[in-house]
């Protein structure tokens, strides 16, 4: 039988779905890439925000269409964090998928999908609050199978899950109720997974969870990451190594230099701010002020001056005043971010923010997105223009009609700003030591040296 599985949402789902296709090619199934030539079709949703939601939909609602014909699929079935926050109420509301399971069908998602093809029918689950499950002491923890993963690209750079779950408490964030607790990986898991990627040609490790910087803390060991750097730079054929999502509250000096100084490790901070303004973050339930985040990222500098840092900022957040709005952009201008993300605030079912009254009306709230956005664009390509004449070393990630495009250590996979490598004769998986000579808005062109 084939399935094909479609992915949505952040990098910890292309995890997932990857364990997914290797729990499933374990057990006889035969992983294809069109979902038109699949006998199953295996969409991985994300439920982090509205839009990601109606995509998510919407990529069911077009594998949905495929199934009828001659050839195609016969059955599409939803996973992911749609799908387990929202359970009996969207296999009820989309009728168009077979079915919808829930994370605790991950073990034995091989027999539950040859049951939906077979017509058998399946009771979805009602969700819970998953931060209200008894968490998995470390000792009780299945050790990975790292047989139980199979990529599904094929790229130099792959995601390497370090935990799962959240334990923070932010009003404007549903994950944790439908993630859980936060869970670390062993180390040696972690490890163990690497040397594979390794060994399947993976030259940059990208380290995600939901917060990279509790990592260790249900080890009994805080300081299991800046320890691990090192040894995951050290696996042969790894040649760089980049952590995502650090929680500026949390970030540990010793933690803030291994990031900088570890050979083989980006200097890269991709930092969660959220705001700048303290009144604002007090009413998310986090930390943080202009004052102390600039100081962080002096701290940051003063050791990797060239280092490339990026965050997210969410405009609109109930009560959220002109003045806050001001310090917002204020902070910007001074931090020299190279990616800012911006987000309107929307409510989010079962959150403390959704009950906040002093609600910006979304018109508001779009124009608001509309001003930092146009301030964000100019300065991150004020803060790429500040690059040329850097020295840096690209990885080739793409190599098409002769035009070469890859990344340096400043930038992350996926949401940030590539390079343009003038290099014709490189080659996927190349490490190109080169010399910025232009800037494109947050795209950067580089000579070889």
């Amino acid at each position: 039988m084939s399935v094909a599985v479609v992915t949505l949402g952040c990098a910890r789902n292309e995890v997932d779905s990857e364990e997914l296709a290797g729990r499933l090619a374990a057990d006889g199934f035969r992983l294809v890439e069109d979902p038109a030539s699949a006998d199953t079709v295996l969409v991985n949703t994300c439920g982090f925000v509205e839009q990601a939601k109606k995509d998510s939909v919407d990529a069911l609602l077009e594998a949905a269409d495929l199934k009828g014909g001659a050839t195609g699929p016969q059955s599409v079935v939803a996973v992911g964090c749609l799908a387990e926050r929202y359970g009996a109420e969207l296999a009820e509301s989309l009728p168009e998928a077979d079915a919808v399971l829930g994370f605790d069908d991950y073990p034995d998602i091989a027999a539950r999908l040859r049951s939906i093809v077979a017509g058998e029918e399946h009771q979805p689950h009602v969700p819970a609050d998953r931060r209200r499950l008894l968490p998995i002491s470390p000792a009780d923890r299945p050790s990975a199978v790292v047989a139980q993963r199979s990529r599904l690209t094929t790229g130099p750079t792959a995601n390497l899950k370090l935990a799962e779950g959240c334990d923070r408490r932010c009003t404007f964030c549903a994950i944790p109720s439908f993630r859980g607790r936060f869970a670390s990986r062993r180390p040696t898991d972690v490890l163990d997974e690497a040397r594979w990627l390794a060994s399947d040609g993976v030259r940059e490790l990208f380290l995600v969870s939901e917060n990279s910087t509790s990592y260790g803390k249900d080890l009994g060991d805080l300081r299991l990451l800046e320890t691990m750097l090192p040894e995951l730079a050290a696996i042969d054929g790894i040649e760089r190594v980049r952590v995502s999502y650090l929680q500026p509250a949390e970030l540990r000096p010793g933690l803030l230099e291994a990031i900088a100084t570890t050979a083989g490790v980006a200097p890269y901070f991709d930092l969660s701010f959220q705001h700048a303004s303290n009144a604002v973050l007090r009413r998310m339930r986090r930390f943080g002020d202009p004052d102390s985040f600039l100081g962080l990222l002096d701290r940051v500098r003063a050791l990797a001056p060239e280092a490339g840092v990026r965050s997210n900022v969410i405009v609109g957040f109930p009560g959220e005043t002109e003045q806050d709005l001001e310090i917002l952009c204020d902070f910007l201008v001074e931090a020299r971010l190279d990616v800012v993300g911006v987000f309107g605030y929307s409510d989010e079912d079962g959150t403390e923010a959704a009950t906040y009254d002093d609600k910006l009306h979304p018109d508001e709230v779009r124009d608001r997105v509309a001003h930092v956005t146009d301030l964000v664009e100019q300065l991150t390509a004020q803060r790429a223009e500040e690059r040329v004449g850097e020295e840096v070393v690209v990885l080739v990630e793409d190599v098409t009609d002769g035009e070469v495009v890859g990344r340096t250590a400043a930038q992350g996979p996926d949401v940030d700003g590539s390079t343009t490598l003038l290099a014709p004769g490189a080659q996927v998986g190349d490490l190109v030591a080169a010399v910025v000579v232009e800037s494109e808005g947050v795209d950067l062109v580089a000579s070889p040296r």
